[in-house]
């Protein structure tokens, strides 16, 4: 990759993951509202550590060497770093039973919203979806079954590894579900600061996949995923702390995320297929789409405020 590809794609990784993260911020804010000074920033500065470098490093080598069993653990961190020829080529022949297995899990988590999932209504027919909520476990499933039976025709090995991101995408959901619970419950009980930061940081974990999983539609280069997703968390942590009210502001950044969520994963689906996908259309459809629902964010937002302004001033 030349400088101009690794900065886009750097780019990319970072605005994806922070905007996919920011559900889980709006929660945690919440909780940290709750904590000492000293303990937000405990958590902002000493938590970004784990955040960065366990989980956005650890989870994609682990996710490398799941798919490269061959490789050892080792030679799967050494795999990322190395030009060798071989290695690339061993990292290539198995790259499509990672992307269909992401590539699923990704839009199994589009569909979730799409069908179940409390929104802000950014684009006509969503209401109509979200009414017919029932539908989800119908798509998904027809959705799952179709692409079992095409990847069997290219590679058995595809077809499990759909199977696997189906599998994965059900069993975070329900740590998901009750770890959004449970961060909801600490601000109500007693625990103390130090407890509270260290059930957020493995909170932040379970969140962390669908980042960690969607960043092999930019890059199946480690390196620049743990550059890319580590800025991203980064910059997470700070809004958390100090910005997180504007942000809340901004009401379709959520749509906007998951757009990009169905995006990349067809993007991972196809290039596991064999089609060919230019490496800059995964960052440039994210920028198209989150800045688009930034933009009508925005228009929604000044025109609710000058509409508070007109009522303000009647009664004045």
């Amino acid at each position: 990759m030349d400088l101009f590809a690794i900065l886009i794609t750097v780019f990319g990784l970072c605005l994806f993951e922070t905007i996919s993260s920011i559900d889980n911020a709006i929660i945690n804010a919440e909780v940290l509202s709750t904590m000492k000074a000293r303990y937000r920033r405990w958590f902002l500065i000493w938590g970004i550590i784990f955040a960065v470098f366990v989980i956005r490093g650890v989870l994609p080598w682990l996710i490398v060497w799941a798919t490269n069993p061959g490789l050892g653990p080792v030679g799967a961190f050494m795999s990322t770093l190395s030009s060798d020829p071989a290695v690339i080529a061993a990292i290539e022949a198995t790259a499509p039973i990672l992307l269909v297995g992401g590539g699923t899990f990704l839009i199994f988590l589009f569909f979730h919203w799409l069908f179940l999932e409390p929104k802000h209504y950014g684009l006509a027919g969503e209401c109509l979806i979200a009414k017919q909520g029932v539908w989800f476990y119908a798509v998904v499933s027809i959705f799952l079954m179709v692409l079992v039976y095409l990847s069997i025709q290219i590679n058995p090995l595809m077809a499990l590894g759909a199977v696997a991101g189906s599998t994965a995408f059900f069993i975070t959901h329900g740590f998901k579900q009750n770890a959004e619970l449970a961060e909801k419950n600490l601000m109500k009980s007693g625990m103390s600061d130090v407890s509270k930061i260290m059930y957020l940081e493995v909170i932040d974990a379970t969140f962390s996949i669908d980042g960690v999983l969607g960043a092999f539609a930019f890059t199946m280069s480690v390196p620049l995923i743990l550059i890319g997703n580590g800025l991203g968390a980064i910059i997470v942590r700070q809004v958390t702390v100090g910005n997180i009210e504007n942000i809340k502001k901004y009401k379709y950044l959520k749509n906007g995320a998951m757009y990009s969520i169905l995006v990349l994963g067809c993007i991972m689906i196809l290039d596991s297929f064999g089609f060919h996908i230019p490496s800059w259309l995964s960052p440039l459809a994210t920028f198209f789409i989150v800045g688009f629902f930034l933009y009508k964010s925005y228009v929604e937002l000044k025109a609710s405020e000058k509409k508070a302004a007109k009522k303000k001033k009647a009664k004045a």
